[in-house]
Formats: C-alpha cells, structure tokens, sequence
C-alpha cells in the first residue's frame, strides 16, 4: 500500500525535527529539546501506527511480506524501542543515534516504496527531496559562515584587547565569552541540518537516476565537513577547549568547508 503524497511529507518533516531536538539534547542535555523530540517521535510513531492500520483494514494483512513493507515496520519497531527508552530506561545520548537510525530506515522505505509505484508523484516527491537536500546543505553553511565570522570578531577582539583597546559595540555580544558562545551556539544547529542534508543526498542519488559513487570528490568532502565540525564540537564540549584555540579550529574547520564548495564542487561526477 502506497500512502499520499502529503502523509510521507509530514512523517519525514516531524522525524527530521526529532534528529534535530535530540541533537541539541545530545549536546545540551537540555530537558525542553528532550521533551521535544519525544513528543514529535511520538506523532512519528502515531502516525506509522495509522498506516499499519488502514493497511489492515484495506487487506486483511499488515504490510509487511515485501521487503519495502519490511523497512516501514522495521521503522516502526525502532520508534517504538526509542519511545520506551525514553520513557523507562532514560539513555538520552542513545536516543540520537536511534533517530538517526529511524529516520534513514524510514527515508529508505518510502524512496523505494515511490520508486516502484506507479504514481503521478513519484517524480514530484524525488525533486522536493533533492530542493530538501540542497536547501538544508546551503542553511548549514550559512550558519558556519555565520559561527566563522563570530570566531573571527573573537580573534579581533582579544587582540585588541591585549593592545589595550577594544570594540564597544562589540559588547552587545558580552564581549569574548558572548562572541565564542554563540560562535559554538551556531555550529549545533548547523550540524544536524548538515546530517539530514548528506542522508536526503545520498538516499535521492541511490533512488534516482543520477550517477552516484561513494568516492565522489563532494560526497567525501561533505562527510568530511560534518567530521571536522563533530570533532570541534568534542573539544569544545568534551574537552573543555576554550578562547583563541577553539576559534582557531573554528576558522580551519571553515577553511575546510570552502575547500569542499569550491573546489570539490568542481570535481564532482553529478554536482554542479
């Protein structure tokens, strides 16, 4: 059974918007972005709990004896599991990595549940997703750009005050500690864009017609990204790493980042 067009557009939304809130619970431990994302994954798991009823209903069977049926239960599986460890066995830095693995499950259903069916949006859904991919990737990078600025007005900053002088306007942003808060502040909501944009990429690449090698100059280079920007944010969180250090990561991480728009881009088989 092939559900509308408007239903996987929403199931995909809400559970891209759970990897999101358990991103920022993962890195916060904050209790309102927890909150959050149970209560999205739980319209999530609602909602794949309709279908598996009203495909019932229509047939008589769960659909579950394909092997596209098998990736929507196995979905619906993962957010149940996910939803009761929430509840009961509170492993909170699990439940982002189970989301993860939820949402590419799901997202791996309905691009082949699409593909085999004979529909008017089959072609429709595949370019909202690759506009999804694209908008997402263009997001993240303006916020780095915007974390890579602050980082840089850090930089300025210290200098200038270890000259004895100093901006005062730059004040408005609590001077060194405000402009590296929220340079580091920036960064956590880019990366979760960063990671739904690389898995909407790959899964449109596989599941269309376009030429799609895991070697790809940008592939790597996009991984590579998200790698470098994950490696900041353990030193910043794990590590404890503060002031110049952390900018100055901030600025190579970023170097990196145009590395791979500009010239990765150009060596590409199916980017332009």
């Amino acid at each position: 059974m092939i559900a509308p067009k408007f239903f996987y557009e929403i199931l995909l939304i809400i559970y891209g918007s759970t990897v999101f809130f358990y991103f920022l619970d993962f890195l916060y431990h904050n209790r309102k972005a927890n909150q959050i994302a149970f209560w999205l994954l739980s319209m999530v798991w609602l909602l794949q709990t309709i279908f598996l009823l009203v495909s019932f209903i229509q047939s008589s069977t769960f659909p579950i004896q394909s092997f596209t049926g098998g990736l929507y239960a196995y979905s619906w599986i993962i957010v149940a599991m996910s939803l009761f460890i929430h509840r009961f066995v509170r492993v909170e830095f699990f439940l982002f990595f189970m989301s993860i693995a939820g949402f590419l499950v799901l997202l791996l259903h309905v691009a082949l549940s699409i593909q085999q069916a004979d529909t008017s949006f089959v072609e429709t859904i595949m370019h909202e997703w690759l506009i999804s991919h694209i908008v997402l990737a263009f997001v993240s990078y303006g916020l780095f750009t915007v974390s890579f600025v602050l980082a840089a007005l850090f930089l300025i900053q210290y200098r200038l005050l270890k000259m004895k002088q100093g901006y005062k306007w730059l004040r408005r942003l609590k001077d060194l500690e405000g402009l590296e808060l929220k340079s580091f502040q920036t960064i956590t909501i880019a990366q979760p864009l960063l990671l739904l944009s690389i898995i909407l990429g790959v899964v449109w690449a596989y599941v269309s017609d376009s030429v799609f090698y895991w070697y790809d100059s940008k592939t790597i280079g996009s991984i590579v990204v998200f790698a470098v920007y994950c490696l900041y944010l353990y030193l910043r969180i794990g590590a404890k790493y503060r002031g110049k250090v952390i900018a100055y990561i901030n600025i190579v991480s970023f170097i990196i980042l145009l590395i791979n728009f500009i010239l990765f881009n150009q060596l590409s088989n199916f980017h332009i």
